[in-house]
């Protein structure tokens, strides 16, 4: 009998080296990229601001985004999926916990006469009770449960740079429609001057032919030059009731007169601009820290897949009352309790935790995949608006000595009509390039600010990582641990 009890450690160890299924030859194939692979400006940028929409100066804007950022549903949901997140890694850590259940069971049986139950309980109907405390705690020895919980973590910190990034495209979005909107107000301030402009035309055009110095043909010209301008006007101003909808529907009140008073771009400070793109976009951008935290959440899936290939250890103990008869219950000899381990052991699983290592190991190479597209694609994002910045800057620079050069020209063909010298063609062609310059102008400025949003978006918008993960899990890592 000693004999086989110093067997028992021996069979025990064997039983634990057998139950350790293989996991070999499962391996990550992708590699997180860094700021040096990309070539990027080693030196820093200041941060954008927080509040970056602020620095445009209007204190319309202002209000419209704390509005939508209060009052959007769309902002909502990403919220209340983060608040689902931190509940799951909340259950997760509770696996790392010992559990205790109380039960209270009391059954009326008939127990039967030819069974093993001797008299007096054979044939009798009795009433059984047990009222019982239980507790499990299984001890993570090899990291499962603490692996599950850092994934939990990891994808809660992922859906709360999520939601970040949700704040940022909502206010982007605010100040684009705004900018929009300016945008088409003063393309509409541009059209009623050219209505204004072409019926005071009308009038000197008429003045002349009743004086015998134009014929039918020059009024003809001038007259038909008037719907166009009033078609122009109505264009902009369903444009103008279009972009205020938008508006009215990001800040989460549609119906509604959300703009008071109506913006204009020259009203509008245009904020500074950028050098180059700089190495700490990485770390500044919401959506490129979600992409990391959600590698750091699949290496500790990796790692959790990992360890259900060893034992699970767990320690469970009772103590409560039970009895035949509930008056019987609370007496001292109803009392039963019990303590001791329990081990179960993947001795063969069919290859089921091979599979689910290779879909969690796949899993790992897609979101690292995944998280290098992001910094792709926000280092393309950021070199098309510094891109646009400097080319805007440019146009705007040639635009305005064109406008200067139509401006004259048109002034001098007009007086050239008015003294006699030259036909009304004339003033009409230089008209029409004036008015084309003051609509480029409009809309190069315009593009000018919303080329600083992307900007402010494309840096960050505002984004402050909290932790942001130094060193993803890594399944190679995971292994060694």
């Amino acid at each position: 009998m000693a004999n086989n009890k110093s067997r028992l450690p021996a069979l025990a160890a064997a039983l634990l080296l057998a139950g350790c299924a293989n996991m070999s030859g499962i391996e990550t194939q992708a590699r997180l990229r860094d700021a040096a692979s990309f070539q990027l400006d080693a030196g820093a940028q200041a941060p954008v601001p927080t509040q970056w929409w602020r620095d445009f100066g209007d204190a319309q804007l202002d209000r419209l985004v704390a509005q939508a950022l209060a009052d959007n549903p769309n902002l909502r949901v990403a919220q209340a999926r983060l608040a689902r997140a931190q509940a799951v890694s909340e259950v997760a850590g509770a696996a790392l916990l010992p559990q205790v259940n109380g039960s209270l069971d009391v059954t009326t049986q008939r127990y039967t006469e030819t069974g093993m139950i001797p008299p007096p309980l054979a044939g009798a109907t009795k009433t059984s009770a047990t009222l019982q405390l239980g507790t499990s705690w299984e001890i993570d020895f090899f990291g499962k449960n603490r692996a599950l919980l850092e994934s939990a973590l990891g994808a809660a910190r992922a859906q709360q740079a999520e939601t970040e990034a949700a704040r940022v495209l909502l206010a982007s979005n605010v100040t684009r429609s705004y900018f929009q909107l300016a945008r088409t107000n003063d393309q509409l301030a541009v059209a009623q001057r050219t209505l204004a402009q072409r019926e005071e035309a009308l009038r000197l055009v008429r003045d002349r032919v009743d004086a015998g110095l134009d014929t039918n043909l020059e009024l003809r010209q001038s007259e038909g030059s008037l719907p166009e301008a009033r078609q122009q006007i109505e264009a902009l101003q369903e444009q103008a009731t279009l972009a205020r909808n938008a508006l009215a529907a990001l800040v989460g009140q549609p119906n509604t007169q959300v703009v008071t008073t109506a913006p204009r771009i020259a009203a509008i400070k245009p904020l500074p601009s950028a050098g180059a793109i700089p190495a700490n976009l990485l770390g500044q951008r919401a959506d490129v820290a979600a992409a990391r935290w959600r590698v750091e959440a699949a290496g500790h899936d990796v790692k959790n897949a990992k360890a259900q290939f060893y034992p699970n250890i767990n320690l469970v103990a009772f103590a409560g009352l039970s009895s035949i008869g509930l008056g019987n219950l609370l007496e001292a000899g109803s009392l039963q309790y019990g303590v001791g381990p329990a081990i179960r052991l993947p001795i063969f699983e069919a290859g089921r935790l091979r599979a689910n290592l290779r879909g969690k190991t796949a899993d790992y190479d897609a979101a690292v995949e995944s998280y290098n597209a992001t910094v792709i694609d926000a280092i393309h994002e950021v070199g098309d608006q510094l891109a646009s910045g400097r080319s805007i800057a440019r146009q705007q620079a040639e635009q305005r000595q064109a406008q200067q050069a139509a401006e004259a020209a048109y002034d001098i063909a007009l007086q050239r009509y008015r003294a006699g010298l030259g036909n009304y063609l004339n003033v009409l062609t230089a008209e029409n390039a004036v008015l084309a310059q003051r609509r480029l102008a409009v809309d190069l400025a315009a593009r000018a600010l919303e080329t600083q949003v992307g900007l402010a978006r494309a840096l960050g918008g505002g984004y402050t990582p909290d932790g942001a993960p130094a060193t993803p899990a890594t399944p190679v890592a995971a292994a060694q641990q």
